[in-house]
C-alpha cells in the first residue's frame, strides 16, 4: 500500500517540488546586495578609486613630508638636546613648590580644622630651605596633630603618645645632618609627654617643635586639655574644669629652650615667617602655634585671630621695635616689674615710652610672656627669646670623638665580657 502510495504522489518522469527556497543545482543562488557575482568588481570607498592615492585624514601628511608633533606645552629642542625634566626634580628648569611636598594621602581632618593652614604653610616653606626631601623627617605623637607626617612627601614616622621628642633624640642623635621637625599637641605635649618635652627644650636638640594648641582634646572628642582655661565645661568637666592652664609659652622659657615664639593659623604670612625662624635657629625651635578646633573648640583665639578684634587684642612683637598695637594707637610699657597698656593718642604717652623689644633678654621674655588671661593686656606673638648654646648632637659627638681618640674603637663582645659576668645554667 506505502508503494502504490508513493508512486500516485510523485508520477513517474516528473522531478520532485523542492522546498521553498531550494532552486535546483543550475540556477545561481540570489546574493545579498552589494555582494553581486565576482564578475562585478566592488564598489571602493569616495577618494579610493583605482589609479588615485587615497586621501588621509586632516592633519596627517604623508610620511617625509613633516615631523611628529610634540605633545601640548613641549618644544622640539636642538638637535641633540636632552629632553627637559619636570619642575622640582634633579636636572629640570623649576624649582621646588609646595605640590613637591605633599604626599598622595588624602587629608583627613575635619573641613576648617586649622590643621589645614598649617600644612599648607609648612608646605610652602620647605622650597625656600633647600632641603633635600631626603633629608627630611617629621615625627609626631598622637593626636589630631599625628597625621601631619603621612601629609609630608619626606620622611616620617607616626610614633607614641607625648614620645615624639624621644624618637626625635634618637634619630638626631646618630644622624645628626637630617633636618628634624616634631608635630605635637597641647595633650600630648604637655600631659603624657610633658616631660619629654622639658628636657628635649633643655638639652637643646637642634630641631623645631611645632606645638598645634587648640585648648582642647580633638581626636578623643572634646575633653579638656591642660590648656584649656578655668570653667571650661567639657565632656570631661561637665561642671567646668577647675585645673589651672598651662601657658606653653613660660613652660618653654621654664625649661631654658633656647628658641621660643607663638604664631596662628589664621595669619599664614606670620606664620611662615616665624617657622623659617625657627628652622634658621642652631637649637631646639620651639613654635607654639595658635590652631582653631572648629568641631570642639569653635572660637576659642578668634580674639586674637580675628580681623575685628585682632588689632586690639594681639601685639606682634619684633626684635629691636617697640611694642605697639591698634594700629599704632596703643602700646605696653614696663611699669616696675608689670605690663601697661598706654594710650598713644592721647598726649601722655608716645612710643618712646613703650618697650622696644629684645629677644636676647630672658627677664624680659619672662615678664612679656606672662601677658596671658589678662583682660586688660593684648595677647603677644612672635619670637619671645633667642640664645645662642651648642647643641645636644654636637656635644654628644664631641665627647664620642674624645673618647674614641683616647681609647680606640671600642668592642661591643669586649665590652658585654667585661668585669663580673656569670653563667645561668
Amino acid at each position: 500500500m506505502a508503494d502504490n502510495n508513493q508512486d500516485n504522489n510523485n508520477p513517474k518522469g516528473k522531478k520532485p517540488t523542492l522546498p521553498p527556497g531550494y532552486a535546483p543545482k543550475a540556477k545561481k543562488p540570489t546574493l545579498p546586495p552589494g555582494m553581486e557575482a565576482k564578475s562585478k568588481k566592488p564598489t571602493l570607498p569616495p577618494g579610493m578609486e583605482k589609479g588615485k592615492k587615497p586621501t588621509l585624514p586632516p592633519g596627517m601628511q604623508p610620511a617625509g613630508k613633516r615631523k611628529p608633533a610634540m605633545p601640548p606645552g613641549m618644544k622640539a629642542g636642538p638637535k641633540g638636546a636632552k629632553p627637559a625634566m619636570p619642575p622640582g626634580l634633579a636636572g629640570g628648569d623649576g624649582a621646588p613648590s609646595r605640590k613637591d611636598f605633599a604626599s598622595d594621602q588624602d587629608v583627613r581632618w575635619c573641613p576648617g580644622c586649622g590643621d589645614y593652614s598649617i600644612l599648607a604653610g609648612v608646605q610652602r616653606l620647605m622650597p625656600e630651605l633647600d632641603i633635600p626631601k631626603e633629608n627630611l623627617v617629621f615625627i609626631s605623637g598622637i593626636g589630631c596633630s599625628g597625621r601631619f607626617p603621612y601629609y609630608m612627601n619626606t620622611y616620617g614616622m607616626h610614633t607614641i603618645h607625648g614620645r615624639a621628642p624621644s624618637f626625635a633624640t634618637g634619630l638626631k642623635a646618630s644622624r645628626p645632618e637630617l633636618d628634624v621637625w616634631i608635630v605635637t599637641g597641647d595633650g600630648d605635649s604637655l600631659s603624657i609627654g610633658g616631660n619629654h618635652l622639658i628636657h628635649i627644650l633643655r638639652r637643646n636638640l637642634n630641631v623645631q617643635i611645632l606645638l598645634f594648641n587648640n585648648q582642647i582634646y580633638g581626636l578623643t572628642k572634646g575633653q579638656y586639655s591642660p590648656t584649656s582655661e578655668r570653667g571650661k565645661v567639657t565632656k570631661s568637666t561637665p561642671f567646668g574644669s577647675i585645673d589651672h592652664p598651662f601657658n606653653p609659652i613660660a613652660v618653654a622659657l621654664g625649661a631654658d629652650a633656647t628658641f621660643v615664639a607663638r604664631t596662628m593659623d589664621r595669619d599664614p604670612k606670620h606664620m611662615k615667617a616665624v617657622l623659617k625662624e625657627a628652622h634658621g635657629h642652631a637649637g631646639t625651635g620651639f613654635v607654639e602655634i595658635y590652631q582653631n578646633c572648629n568641631i570642639f573648640n569653635d572660637g576659642a583665639f578668634f580674639e586674637f585671630t580675628e580681623r575685628a578684634t585682632k588689632s586690639d587684642r594681639a601685639v606682634f612683637i619684633k626684635n629691636g621695635q617697640p611694642m605697639v598695637y591698634a594700629g599704632g594707637k596703643k602700646g605696653i610699657r614696663l611699669n616696675g616689674f608689670s605690663l601697661q597698656s598706654i594710650d598713644l593718642e592721647g598726649g601722655d604717652w608716645s612710643k618712646d615710652d613703650c618697650i622696644v623689644y629684645d629677644e636676647t633678654s630672658m627677664e624680659l621674655a619672662n615678664i612679656v610672656g606672662r601677658m596671658f588671661w589678662q583682660p586688660d593686656l593684648p595677647r603677644p606673638f612672635g619670637v619671645f627669646y633667642r640664645t645662642a648654646r651648642p647643641t645636644y648632637e654636637s656635644l654628644l659627638h664631641e665627647q664620642i670623638g674624645m673618647v674614641t681618640n683616647k681609647q680606640g674603637n671600642g668592642d661591643l663582645d669586649t665590652l658585654l665580657n667585661a668585669g663580673d659576668t656569670w653563667t645561668i645554667g
